[in-house]
């Protein structure tokens, strides 16, 4: 027996190669005929998922977008070959995916805190730049009948900017994914930005505001709570960088409950609001790899983080997927209580 349609939002985080487990739980979500995609928010690694499945449902449908998304990791993969970043023989023997006894990753890491991307790299080259020329048709992207809302940090304010289907570029991709000590900022109409993770990670208002589904599903990449207590310099740097990257969204989300609590259910924005319903897919996997494996891009890695994703999504389904397009599954209320 068919289901009948459910319309669905995604709301997609960033984490370097780690967006390819997001890549595997968009090709199992993408297989249900039922659900159907309305809009997509993604900041980063999530940006990039969004706009190569957007451009590719537009060509193919479903599975041209499942052919976009593993043309486009593939690519990636191809070019971090050539990248001097590469995992050390011990980090190999040890079957570590981390790259924190890599020698030029020890050496980038302490040349970026005394010199910046303008002096490392003049040319400002990102290797990225051909792999979206080659993924993503931009005309076609501005015609999709999918929604995208991506998001981008302008350096003068620190505020986001979340870019729609016609403004969204090559630059403005590389922009959402612009880390500042890796990469110069990227201008688009003469104004700099930075990574969209510092102001949303992913941004979720405009699903609620310019979207008619009501189910929106968040692929999270960044976990929000750690076992262990940091002790190692490395454990400590990546700890911060997940409470940073986490940061706003978590504002955002509690905002949203205390919205959806007060908003009138009756008419206008307000039943937006309070008939929004929140669904979350993740993985504790993802939480035993440093900060360093996000610049890890070999197909093995890649290949496992896209299967961790399918089994997250498929386990998702299993559990929640009668609940999808009837009740939240992710309960916001709680984070009301930690304020």
């Amino acid at each position: 027996m068919e289901r009948d349609t459910v319309l669905i939002d995604l709301a997609l985080q960033g984490g370097g190669s780690h967006g390819a487990f997001t890549w595997g739980v968009l090709d199992r979500l993408l297989e249900e005929k039922w659900l159907s995609i309305v809009a997509i928010s993604g900041t980063s690694a999530g940006a990039m998922n969004a706009a190569v499945l957007a451009d590719g449902w537009t060509a193919g449908g479903a599975e041209g977008a499942r052919d976009a998304l593993e043309k486009y990791w593939r690519r990636v993969s191809k070019t971090a070959a050539f990248s001097p970043l590469q995992r050390s023989p011990l980090d190999r023997l040890m079957g570590r995916w981390t790259l924190d006894t890599s020698p030029f990753y020890i050496l980038t890491d302490l040349m970026s805190r005394v010199l910046s991307p303008y002096d490392l790299n003049p040319s400002g080259y990102n290797p990225l730049s051909k792999v979206l020329a080659e993924s993503v048709d931009f005309a076609r992207l501005a015609r999709s009948p999918i929604k995208l809302f991506i998001t981008a940090t302008r350096v003068r304010t620190g505020r986001g900017r979340i870019f729609r289907n016609a403004e969204i570029t090559a630059e403005v991709l590389l922009a959402s994914a612009c880390l500042p000590t890796m990469f110069r900022a990227v201008e688009i109409e003469g104004e700099p930005y930075w990574d969209g993770g510092f102001a949303g990670n992913p941004t979720i208002t405009p699903l609620i505001r310019e979207s008619d589904a009501h189910d929106t599903i968040l692929v999270q990449i960044n976990p929000t709570e750690t076992l262990e207590q940091p002790r190692t310099a490395a454990e400590i740097l990546n700890r911060l960088n997940e409470i940073s990257f986490n940061s706003p969204l978590m504002k955002e989300l509690r905002m949203i409950a205390l919205l959806r609590q007060a908003a009138d259910p009756g008419s206008g924005e307000g039943a937006r609001w309070a008939q929004m319903r929140t669904h979350r897919v993740k993985s504790d996997m993802l939480a035993k790899f440093g900060a360093s494996s996000k610049l890890n891009a070999e197909w093995e890695f890649v290949s496992m983080l896209r299967d961790e994703g399918r089994q997250a999504a498929q386990a998702f389904l299993d559990e929640h997927g009668n609940d999808v397009g009837q009740r939240s599954t992710a309960d916001l209320d709680v984070l009301l209580a930690e304020c």
